[in-house]
């Protein structure tokens, strides 16, 4: 389906999301931008407004805070402004192992990735569902679909939740798709410390292409957008495998 009007798009300052907000003011959308370092928000809307003649609103707010997880429900549920597509991408990972890193770490990801996620698809249903559409784009992973530790668990629980949520609202006319990128070129890894270079140059995205096929996917109706031909025969055998496989594999990450 095609929505035109605003998108407002989490964690658009690098990576998947700044890839996602690129893509949508070059086809003419308004844009809300929510992430935590004003500074990189405001040079990014600038970019953008510049480049595309779009109009950008900056909204900073920290997504594993309540109250200002708060600020952005309201602005989806603005009558006034109506956003009519949204984009859940804030996210973060975790090196540490569940019982050697710090419990703060855990519960905060949980926020972002899972909370967020939550209470910003309801607003954004509901509010959607009143003006009959838009369209709702939850950033998950391959990683879902592995056995892991609570980055996993929250990415397992953003693409179930996103295929529930598919089911209910389109009667409503508000589309629902799940992007489950693999390893994509983009500051995570870097942020949360991670060595990356053993992992084969064959396995690696583009932001920008993972963004696409995933616009594509919203146009199409898709519920699940998966980038590569690697990652679409990795998610059809690890979801037909036995779970003792998927937990060794898993497990030898």
């Amino acid at each position: 389906m095609r929505v035109p009007g605003t998108a407002l798009v989490t964690g658009p300052t690098s990576g998947i999301g700044e890839a996602f907000a690129r893509l949508l003011a070059s086809k003419g959308h308004d844009l809300v931008l929510v992430a935590r370092d004003e500074d990189r928000l405001a040079a990014l809307a600038e970019s953008l407004s510049s480049a595309h003649g779009v109009t950008v609103e900056v909204l900073p707010a920290d997504l594993s805070d309540r109250e200002q997880l708060s600020v952005v429900e309201q602005r989806l549920l603005d009558r006034d402004r109506p956003i009519a597509v949204l984009v859940n991408n804030a996210g973060f990972g975790v090196k540490a192992r569940f019982t050697r890193g710090e419990i703060s770490d855990e519960q905060r990801m949980v926020d972002v990735l899972v909370i967020a996620v939550m209470r910003l698809s309801h607003a954004a249903a509901v509010s959607m569902g009143e003006r009959g559409e838009g369209a709702i784009v939850n950033v998950s992973s391959v990683a879902s679909w592995l056995t892991g530790s609570t980055y996993s668990a929250a990415k397992a629980w953003v693409t179930v939740f996103s295929e529930g949520l598919a089911g209910e609202v389109a009667p409503l006319g508000v589309s629902v798709t799940a992007v489950c990128p693999g390893y994509v070129h983009t500051e995570f890894h870097e942020r949360a410390d991670m060595n990356m270079g053993s992992v084969p140059g064959w396995m690696w995205l583009d932001a920008d292409r993972v963004a696409a096929k995933a616009m594509r996917d919203v146009d199409r109706g898709k519920v699940l957008s998966v980038t590569g031909s690697q990652y679409k025969a990795m998610g059809v055998l690890l979801r037909h495998s036995p779970r003792a496989l998927v937990r060794r594999i898993g497990n030898a990450r």
